[in-house]
């Protein structure tokens, strides 16, 4: 344990520490003079606080945890740890995916949270952006950002500042009134994240969000950054006017991470962020398992300290839909956001959340009463799935607009397509009647690419991993090309992570040209189209061979009668599948890849199955179906599988700053 001698603390003046229940009235449990440097807040006020050391902050993605019942549930646990406040991301490609177009409906719903948050006494620390990371795509930056193919991100670049203003001003605004100085829950405002880690190292931008955030929130709010626990990331993380946290993993020297921080702030709160009570996973790689009493330690250590601290993540949740992010060298993240949290994906109890338990009431008086017990789950069985056809046959309804012609490949926002798939077709320009070579040689491709001719599957071309395919064909066939995007990169600075075919391709050296580009409305097409044509003419089924190609495949799941409680949350497995994504009553689960592991079973919550009519399952595979050759079934199942053997091993546990975990990749 590191010896916290040293290192100024403040009586109670923890932003996180908030762990008595918020009050109806009578003195705050909080006030900004807690954070006494210029321009961070207020001086003055009266202050009724907890003492120093008692703990934080619990982590929870709410876009994570989507039907609003969902993130209800899990708050409740928090009470069950004395926690009154809890983090909130925004990503701002969450609410603006369309250039102009602000959605704040259903499960985007933020205000509703904060409402929610209000009712149940919770205090709110709304961590606002524009950037955000939190392994979501693109680090929360809406993509048609890169239309301005040399923008520069998260700088004082005259276009980005401008998108910027245009959406603080229509988010800010929703949320001045939720402020705690305005009776609301939001006790304290993150200005960007861990901008000390990226690098532009651009105090003009800072000073520019500050001007925005005060502009549009006041004088009165806490507004703080969050670094890496090392004056070299709080060099350009953090700036007069805002409070300066860290953020470190556990099993590193507690006390050289606060002195870093106290070279920012010599006075006031010592805080860690993002303290990691585990870490994120990547396909193809072992799931991460931090152990429990690691973490305990570790959090042991910190409120030693009278520190503050930010459990990242309570509970992780899930990558629906393409929401997911990746890192350079390219690494997708899977569909799971687990995370190894206290709480699991599910939101069940876990032997960590029982330890750290343990440790908050060495320091605190624990709750009296049942903490809420584990969620049932439910083993729905196998279902039969029929196919109704290839991405080509569903071409016209999946692109009913039709074709972009272009001479060269576009990207994906070229085309204002920002997620999902993009169809690229060309004719073959001479005979292959041997293997001839197609190629990526700049590795253009982004991210993975099905490459067939008049309907046969030649092979797959993959970022970074395989550039080059042999195909055969006769001259003036059509070559198809999906390419999917498996989610831009979320940290460091490749943000500028453009999809599709980025570069030309080469057939035997030749640059392919005369191409259309199918904008793939996917979701579209699954909500409206797609079901109901498994009983259609023969024709849709296709060729044999398709089994073997991007392919559609429905069926129904029904929920028994006669149970009570039911539906309950399950998980859905895929065996003898290869890759795909998975949509249920239009709802879109996510990406499934059991060839690659380590996640080989998708999280189900309860709230998107209905049990007055059957479920409609739609699942698009994208490699190969067991359905040729074996039952075409998939399976629910009770059980989680998330740390299946993978074929790389070897990656080092997350270390104290992720930056130097990143290195090790």
């Amino acid at each position: 344990m590191g010896d916290c001698a040293g290192i100024p603390t403040v009586i109670g003046a923890c932003i996180l520490s908030l762990l008595l229940p918020r009050p109806h009235g009578g003195s705050a449990p909080f006030h900004p003079s807690l954070f006494g440097r210029g321009g961070a807040g207020p001086a003055g006020g009266q202050l009724t606080a907890p003492a120093a050391g008692e703990a934080g902050r619990v982590g929870a993605h709410c876009p994570r945890l989507p039907c609003r019942p969902a993130c209800c549930g899990s708050c409740c646990r928090w009470p069950a740890w004395r926690h009154s406040s809890g983090p909130r991301y925004v990503p701002w490609n969450y609410h603006e995916s369309q250039m102009g177009v602000y959605d704040f409906s259903g499960d985007r719903d933020l205000e509703y949270f904060l409402q929610l948050a209000d009712e149940t006494r919770l205090l709110v620390i709304l961590r606002a952006g524009p950037y955000i990371c939190a392994e979501w795509d693109m680090g929360g930056l809406p993509a048609w950002l890169l239309e301005k193919e040399s923008i520069v991100l998260r700088s004082s670049d005259t276009d980005y500042l401008a998108a910027v203003e245009k959406w603080m001003s229509v988010l800010l605004p929703k949320m001045k009134p939720h402020l705690y100085q305005n009776g609301g829950p939001i006790i304290m405002v993150q200005v960007e994240n861990e901008y000390g880690s990226y690098f532009a190292c651009d105090y003009d931008y800072l000073r520019f969000l500050q001007k925005l955030f005060r502009q549009h929130l006041g004088d009165e709010v806490v507004l703080f950054t969050t670094d890496g626990a090392s004056q070299l990331y709080l060099r350009c993380g953090a700036l007069q006017g805002f409070y300066a946290t860290v953020d470190f993993a556990p099993g590193g020297n507690v006390t050289a991470a606060f002195l870093a921080q106290r070279s920012s702030e010599p006075t006031g709160p010592l805080v860690n962020s993002e303290f990691y009570t585990g870490w994120l996973d990547h396909w193809g790689h072992r799931h991460s398992v931090v152990p429990a009493q690691t973490i305990a330690k570790t959090l042991n250590e910190i409120l030693a300290c009278g520190a503050n601290v930010n459990l990242y993540m309570f509970i992780g949740g899930t990558n629906f839909a393409y929401w997911n992010g990746a890192n350079m060298p390219y690494m997708p993240q899977p569909t799971s956001y687990d995370y190894d949290a206290p709480l699991s994906e599910a939101g069940d109890l876990t032997e960590k959340y029982f330890a750290l338990r343990e440790v908050i009431g060495m320091y605190n008086q624990l709750p009296e009463g049942i903490i809420p017990p584990t969620t049932s789950k439910f083993a729905y069985g196998k279902i039969h799935l029929q196919k109704v056809g290839t991405v080509v046959e569903f071409l016209d309804r999946l692109s009913p607009a039709g074709p972009v012609k272009s001479t060269y490949p576009l990207t994906f926002v070229q085309i204002k397509q920002y997620f999902g798939f993009v169809l690229y077709r060309t004719k073959l320009p001479k005979n292959c009647t041997e293997p001839t070579q197609l190629s990526s040689p700049l590795n253009g491709v982004h991210d993975r690419a099905y490459v067939s001719v008049d309907g046969v599957l030649q092979g797959i071309l993959e970022r970074d991993k395989s550039l080059m395919i042999n195909i055969t064909g006769k001259a003036g066939a059509n070559m198809d090309i999906l390419v999917e995007n498996m989610g831009r990169v979320n940290y460091g600075r490749y943000n500028n992570d453009f999809k599709g075919l980025v570069s030309n391709l080469t057939l035997d050296q030749d640059i392919l040209v005369e191409w259309d580009i199918y904008p793939l409305d996917i979701d579209g097409a699954v909500n409206h189209s797609i079901h109901g044509y498994r009983d259609q003419p023969e024709r849709y089924v296709g060729n044999p061979l398709s089994y073997g190609t991007p392919t559609f495949y429905t069926g129904r799941l029904l929920i028994p009668g006669g149970i009570p409680d039911l539906p309950q949350d399950t998980y859905v497995n895929f065996p003898g599948w290869t890759k795909g994504q998975i949509w249920i009553n239009g709802f879109n689960l996510g990406r499934y890849w059991p060839a690659r592991g380590p996640q080989l079973t998708l999280y189900v919550p309860r709230n998107i199955l209905v049990s007055s009519v059957p479920n409609n399952i739609t699942v698009l595979e994208l490699e190969h179906s067991p359905c040729s050759t074996q039952a075409c079934e998939i399976e629910f199942v009770d059980k989680p599988v998330i740390n299946a053997t993978t074929l790389y091993e070897n990656v080092p546990p997350p270390l104290f700053f992720r930056d130097m975990w990143l290195s090790y990749l």
